[in-house]
């Protein structure tokens, strides 16, 4: 899904989904995206994945590379690199992540997994 520049990544922030804009459907995208509205649907992303303070998001499926949450996200997340959550979070899903960082006050409902890496 990202795409190759040799050996690196393309991880730059491409979408913008601004206040006040309401999306139904399934959202994918090749580079980063950000959300500060109403999104219903799953989330495919190549890139990583910001959610404003006021964002509310309906997801069966979150799949990014990286995320940072300010918002309310109810739905299961899959973000191997990193995945942030800011004091003004609240999720209501499940997380798989390689790093979780989890702010003062942020609210999560759900499990959390670390994959083991295969040697």
């Amino acid at each position: 899904m990202p795409k190759s520049n040799g050996n690196t990544v393309d991880r730059v922030l491409n979408t913008i989904i601004g206040p006040g804009c309401n999306i139904e459907g399934d959202i994918c995208l090749d580079g980063g995206l950000r959300i500060d509205g109403t999104v219903k649907g799953a989330i495919k992303a190549g890139g990583p994945l910001t959610v404003g303070s006021e964002a509310r998001i309906t997801a069966p499926t979150i799949d990014v590379l990286s995320a940072t949450i300010g918002g309310y996200v109810q739905g299961d997340i899959n973000a191997p690199e990193k995945l942030h959550l800011e004091s003004s979070a609240h999720i209501v899903g499940n997380i798989v992540t390689q790093v979780l960082v989890i702010d003062e006050g942020a609210k999560f409902e759900g499990k959390s997994s670390i994959p083991v890496e295969k040697s």
